[in-house]
């Protein structure tokens, strides 16, 4: 009795199998290397040992790391949505971003650098999708994979700080004019004019930048996930970590001159300066960026009241002109 089963659905189905069952064994792999081969940084942790153990390190500045992969995951998720009902189509055009990432291994095997070959995970992960999902797959996954760029720690971060501690430094002292309390500055140390308070010094972890790592990690995905809006008002978002952070710090910064002028040294140098970050830093910026999202979308309340006015004004001036004719 011959079999009601269509050729064309066991062969689809066959090929989706072996599709799972390869970008499966790709990913083992991919695990097997980052998590178990001890090749890097002397041999003695893993790629994502090392990882790890950056995250913990206060000198770093990246305790936000441990955020990035779930929140890749996220996007990853929000990623495939747009990918239900297609097919497995394998293109080796995907070779070639598998090919840049094994050189970028075998780079970080030759220098002992952990940071080169998690600069590599990225063009394996998005080329094996590329290879056995197709070129769409590969497109609408590429930035979740990419945003794991930004748990890894960057060269020279602490040098970077510098120029953040005098912008810093400079709002701050014209901050805190504007609250009536003279300052005197000395490089990078604030003290009162009239000595009814110890200098400040604004050190590396008061510049701000730890704080801007993190906020860029956080508007990247907030861009990413605004997909009504225009690619360049997405971009524009992206970009606002910056120019937020910046003043979101200089407005903390002037806090603890203000608690110190005002209320007390003590408590400003060690309960508030601990705390203000927390209370202070990202909720400013995440009203910043939620205000510039609502500018960017013609969501603001008086903005979009005033064209609801306009519409009815145009419908109004229509109708009485069909009335008149």
């Amino acid at each position: 009795m011959p079999s009601s089963e269509h050729p064309l659905k066991n062969n689809t189905n066959n090929s989706s199998l072996a599709t799972w069952v390869g970008f499966a064994i790709f990913l083992l792999l991919t695990a097997y290397y980052y998590g178990f081969d001890h090749i890097a940084d002397t041999g003695k942790l893993t790629t994502i040992d090392w990882l790890l153990e950056t995250w913990q390190m206060e000198s770093m500045g990246y305790e936000h790391g441990w955020l990035v992969p779930p929140i890749a995951l996220y996007l990853l998720w929000h990623a495939c949505q747009n990918l239900k009902g297609v097919r497995p189509e394998m293109n080796l055009h995907g070779l070639w971003p598998i090919l840049l990432g094994i050189l970028l291994l075998l780079l970080a095997t030759r220098t002992s650098q952990s940071r080169v070959a998690m600069a590599g995970l990225p063009f394996l992960l998005t080329g094996g999708v590329w290879y056995f999902w197709g070129r769409r797959a590969a497109l609408c996954c590429a930035f979740p994979i990419f945003f794991l760029w930004l748990c890894v720690p960057v060269p020279g971060f602490q040098q970077a700080t510098v120029w953040m501690q005098i912008i810093a430094t400079k709002l701050a002292h014209w901050g805190a004019g504007l609250f009536g309390i003279e300052t005197l500055v000395e490089g990078t140390n604030i003290t009162s004019a009239d000595g009814s308070w110890d200098a400040f010094s604004i050190a590396g972890g008061c510049s701000g930048m730890r704080s801007l790592v993190a906020l860029i990690m956080i508007s990247a995905a907030w861009a990413y996930l605004a997909s009504g809006l225009a690619l360049w008002k997405r971009v524009t978002l992206a970009l606002s970590a910056l120019p937020l952070a910046i003043l979101a710090n200089a407005f903390r910064v002037t806090s603890i001159f203000v608690c110190a002028e005002y209320v007390n040294p003590a408590f400003a140098g060690k309960t508030w300066h601990d705390w203000s970050g927390l209370l202070f830093f990202f909720p400013a910026s995440l009203v910043g960026l939620t205000l510039l999202h609502g500018l960017l979308a013609g969501e603001i309340p008086f903005l979009k009241k005033r064209r609801v006015v306009t519409r009815r004004h145009n419908e109004t001036t229509t109708e009485n002109g069909k009335e008149e004719a």
